[in-house]
């Protein structure tokens, strides 16, 4: 059931249920994070793995910090700065957090979602939300209600229907090395706004799976995708091939495609990838290709979440 009642959704969340719940990033499949059946419920709707860590969210910075054992001076710079949005702290977990939620790491994401409905919702109830995206585990993330309740609508307690997410790509996830902020995912905070800070940033490739999003093969469409050095190149090689491009600005071509933004502009080509890609795997046709993307700003995001729904 989709709908907009903030106040059911509290009582099915501490009553054990599970609610897809809107923010600014992709909805989220929650649960109480403390309550261990809603928490297992949730892996078994996702189909995701337990060795794959879920994220914590909060109503406030306040409440976020008796979820960690250490909040270093760099994550309350960001906190002011940024929360609610989209950035979320790796940081050591208290002995509140169950390690169902960190896969057994001692360490937990956290972050405060930037949704009026989310955050009212968050208002109502004493305990944290852990949400991932509300999708099986691997397929194209949610942006809209609709995107939820028809793959996983029947299997979960409501729909909180907070319209289409702004930004469109998970939340960036950083961990705190000394003075240094440390991007472990890229997301809807991006590089530059951290740097424009007066931080350090670096950029860190995890070799064991501490944060969401890093599996190799993720947000998989139907279609095989391909990434292209040239759209019209491709076609024109490909000729046996009926393929759907997601395009960066408008172009003329002669094939099935879906316009991610008129003229390349990198935050609405991430608030409408994964509806684009969504729109693309329902057409008819063999693949679905697409240019690479400028690697700046939130560009990288969306590279990112490109790699890995190509990833074969």
């Amino acid at each position: 059931m989709i709908g907009t009642d903030v106040v059911k959704a509290a009582s099915l969340l501490i009553a054990g249920k599970l609610v897809a719940i809107p923010t600014e990033t992709v909805y989220g499949l929650a649960a109480n994070a403390l309550n261990h059946e809603a928490v297992s419920q949730l892996y078994t709707v996702k189909n995701r793995p337990q060795f794959n860590p879920l994220i914590l969210h909060c109503a406030s910075i306040e409440e976020a910090k008796k979820y960690t054992r250490k909040w270093p001076k760099n994550a309350e710079l960001l906190a002011q700065t940024f929360w609610p949005g989209s950035i979320s702290f790796l940081l050591p977990k208290s002995s509140l957090v169950p390690d169902l939620i960190t896969a057994g790491s001692q360490n937990v994401v956290i972050r405060i979602p930037n949704h009026p409905l989310t955050l009212d919702l968050l208002a109502k109830l004493d305990f944290p939300l852990a949400a991932p995206s509300a999708n099986i585990s691997n397929t194209v993330s949610p942006t809209s209600a609709l995107h939820v309740d028809s793959t996983i609508g029947h299997q979960i307690g409501y729909v909180l229907d907070g319209g289409t997410c702004f930004v469109g790509v998970e939340s960036t996830i950083v961990s705190f090395e000394n003075d240094q902020i440390a991007i472990l995912r890229e997301g809807g905070v991006t590089q530059e706004q951290i740097m424009e800070m007066g931080l350090d940033v670096i950029e860190i490739k995890q070799h064991t799976i501490q944060t969401p999003g890093q599996l190799k093969k993720h947000y998989a469409t139907k279609k095989p995708l391909l990434i292209v050095d040239n759209l019209e190149q491709w076609i024109n090689e490909n000729p046996h091939k009926k393929p759907i491009a997601l395009l960066y600005e408008e172009k003329n071509l002669k094939i099935a495609n879906v316009l991610l933004s008129k003229s390349y502009v990198l935050s609405e080509i991430a608030a409408s990838l994964f509806a684009g890609m969504r729109k693309a795997d329902q057409t008819d046709g063999d693949v679905i290709i697409i240019e690479k993307i400028q690697q700046k700003g939130i560009g990288r995001a969306i590279a990112d979440r490109l790699n890995r729904a190509a990833a074969r």
